[in-house]
């Protein structure tokens, strides 16, 4: 299979072309920046934006990863940051599934539920949140998040006589190493910092294995996948977090211990997908501890 991934110099899609590689797959790389020490079979790039550059992208492509993205509304003025991940996700996705590709993964962002970045303290309407909570945002990359996933939505209805299977997956904070642990004492210092997050997080490789799935199991249609790791960043039980940050919020399936507030049945049951990668030490069946 060959595989296009957009965004393949950043920290996620350095990892879903180095996986997809290590699985046999030919890979072609794409990004505004070379990406050094990239080991993708074809690098090119160019800016999504510029509609002469889409074509050549997606020609005898048979998948396409979308991770393109200015990944937060810090990250430039609120025109950048909705025209370059609006705009690119139209041009790619439109520009594949005319090409005849039939496998699509868009990575989106719980973000999209518009907590993360609110300038007011906004709590989830239920716990477990799902794929069917409200959308809230008010923030610029919040919204572009959310109209990428209706982007990639209306381009599966468009196709679906096509056999089209399109996947939005919903990741939350990703990293490993340093930025993991950075990540990790921010929320130990006080948890309250991470309350509209909710306290998940995902390894960048349980973030790339994901994507692989996605690619591999999804049947035709949307499909929108909140993706997170089984547990939280927090050292106190999640009943206790969502007592103290958001009161107010029904609980119909507190977790139990440490587990995450996300619903993460449609991952497991669509895709075969549960995360590996844990940051906490626990136990394993001969009594030892691992992280």
């Amino acid at each position: 299979m060959k595989v296009l991934v957009t965004g393949a110099a950043g920290m996620l899609g350095r990892e879903v072309v180095r996986q997809l590689a290590d699985s046999g797959e030919h890979v072609r790389a794409h990004d505004r920046v070379r990406p050094d020490g990239l080991v993708a079979d074809e690098t090119l790039l160019g800016d999504l934006r510029e509609p002469a550059s889409i074509e050549p992208l997606v020609d005898g492509v048979d998948a396409v990863v979308h991770a393109a993205a200015l990944p937060a509304p810090t990250m430039g003025i609120p025109d950048e940051v909705f025209t370059i991940n609006v705009e690119g996700t139209w041009r790619v996705l439109d520009a594949a599934a005319r090409a005849g590709v039939r496998r699509l993964v868009y990575v989106s962002s719980l973000s999209a539920l518009g907590l993360a970045w609110s300038r007011v303290d906004r709590s989830p309407t239920g716990i477990p949140v799902t794929e069917e909570h409200p959308y809230l945002a008010e923030d610029v990359y919040g919204l572009s998040k959310r109209v990428g996933e209706l982007i990639a939505e209306t381009t599966a209805r468009k196709y679906a006589g096509d056999g089209m299977s399109v996947v939005s997956l919903r990741f939350p904070f990703i990293g490993s190493g340093a930025r993991l642990r950075e990540h990790l004492d921010w929320v130990h210092r006080d948890p309250g910092n991470d309350r509209a997050g909710l306290w998940a997080w995902l390894h960048t490789a349980d973030a790339a294995r994901a994507v692989l799935a996605a690619l591999d199991r999804a049947p035709a249609g949307h499909h929108l996948v909140n993706v997170t790791a089984p547990d939280t960043t927090s050292l106190r039980p999640t009943r206790e977090l969502l007592r103290r940050y958001h009161p107010d919020t029904p609980v119909t399936g507190a977790p139990e211990g440490f587990g995450t507030p996300y619903s993460l049945s449609r991952s497991r049951e669509l895709l075969g997908f549960t995360a590996a990668e844990r940051w906490r030490h626990v136990p394993d069946s001969e009594g030892t501890s691992t992280p």
